[in-house]
């Protein structure tokens, strides 16, 4: 090839890459465009592995996009209560919530199934069910009757089943046991003797000191440790069998998730399922230290009867029963759930149960 040829073949590719990348900008530009959306949380600050899942979510959001897609981040009470999130991002106050799905339960008892309610799955199941079972798409049928697009976004695993001022031997002691719980938990506990109260976070603390209160739950070994309930009422139990998987959501309003360019949606549904691990795996990482720390303050464990769990079970079954007599959309839900329950737990206490069992029994015995 003579100089001159390449020259001239050298120039024409020169100026086809440069057209190329000033085709290539507008497209790019197109794909990611600018979007603020304001997201607004069902928790404090101080709670920040719960309300970090917010924060994680708007991270992976932003780093995928160079920063075009925003989700700014509000803890509870900074646009409306955390109570409210979900009714916020429903009515397009905001694009987007996170929040949990059984706060909302009051309104129809549907809401709890997408996050937990007594003795369903614990937090790898409910996933299961959720990713490969069908779940997030039932739910979202629910979900969009009520201008809503939800995905998983976190889990905190089985939380502890709470503080009480006085040990719980027998069924008889939940009886006239004044105990901050809520939702579900609280009905069926009701339906045992029990006199659930709804008490805000910040309001617990006292309330036990005082003993205008009995008990209290709240989530788990890191979380409570930060409220001191140790002090006021020592005897922590276990398990919180109405919470042994508890989804956290991210919401969107619908009609703004679905004019979003389908990139962005798909964006969403991955950097959620990302957030929802990241929070269990956290959780998983954080409560071994903390329940530590909690006994050398003085907590005292202990695991309810099998008497007692027992009883709240068939306290649980009684409510489902009288459910899903009266509520379709309850009833098609809680069937999918109960029909995997079954295969889970049937696959669950063969290799992991065994195991778990020999591995805590080596842990016991100082070997690990």
């Amino acid at each position: 090839m003579d100089r001159r040829s390449f020259i001239k073949n050298a120039g024409l590719g020169g100026l086809g890459a440069a057209a190329a990348t000033a085709l290539a900008a507008p497209a790019v530009a197109q794909s990611n465009p600018k979007v603020t959306w304001r997201l607004t949380s069902s928790f404090p600050k101080s709670l920040d592995t719960i309300y970090g899942g917010g924060e994680v979510l708007s991270k992976y959001v932003s780093e995928a996009t160079d920063g075009n897609f925003q989700l700014q981040v509000f803890a509870a009470g900074e646009i409306v209560p955390g109570l409210q999130a979900a009714d916020a991002a429903a009515a397009g106050t905001v694009e987007a919530c996170h929040t949990v799905a059984y706060y909302y339960w009051g309104k129809d008892p549907t809401w709890a199934l997408g996050a937990a309610v007594p003795f369903s799955l614990n937090a790898r199941g409910i996933n299961a069910w959720h990713y490969h079972g069908g779940g997030i798409d039932i739910f979202n049928e629910f979900l969009g009757e009520q201008g809503l697009v939800g995905f998983p976004n976190g889990n905190t695993g089985v939380q502890m089943g709470g503080w009480y001022r006085k040990e719980i031997k027998t069924v008889d002691d939940l009886k006239g046991l004044k105990m901050r719980v809520g939702g579900f938990a609280g009905k069926v506990l009701e339906k045992l003797g029990a006199v659930p109260q709804q008490i805000a976070g910040g309001d617990i603390y006292p309330a036990l000191e005082k003993g205008t209160i009995d008990a209290a739950e709240w989530v788990g070994p890191y979380d409570d440790e930060k409220l001191g309930f140790y002090k006021v009422a020592p005897y922590y139990y276990y398990p919180g069998w109405w919470e042994g998987g508890p989804t956290v959501h991210a919401m969107f309003n619908k009609a703004a998730y679905e004019g979003l360019p389908k990139a962005y949606q798909s964006l969403l549904r991955t950097a959620c399922q990302a957030a929802d691990s990241n929070m269990l795996q956290k959780y998983d990482y954080l409560n071994p230290a903390a329940i530590k720390r909690l006994v050398a303050a003085g907590a005292q464990l202990r695991p309810f009867s099998a008497d007692v769990l027992s009883a709240c079970f068939d306290a649980s079954n009684d409510i489902y029963a009288e459910m899903e007599s009266s509520n379709p959309a309850f009833k098609k839900i809680w069937e999918s759930i109960k029909a995997f329950r079954g295969e889970y737990y049937l696959n669950a206490q063969i290799a992991e149960y065994n195991y778990d069992t020999f591995m805590m029994i080596q842990q016991r015995n100082g070997k690990i």
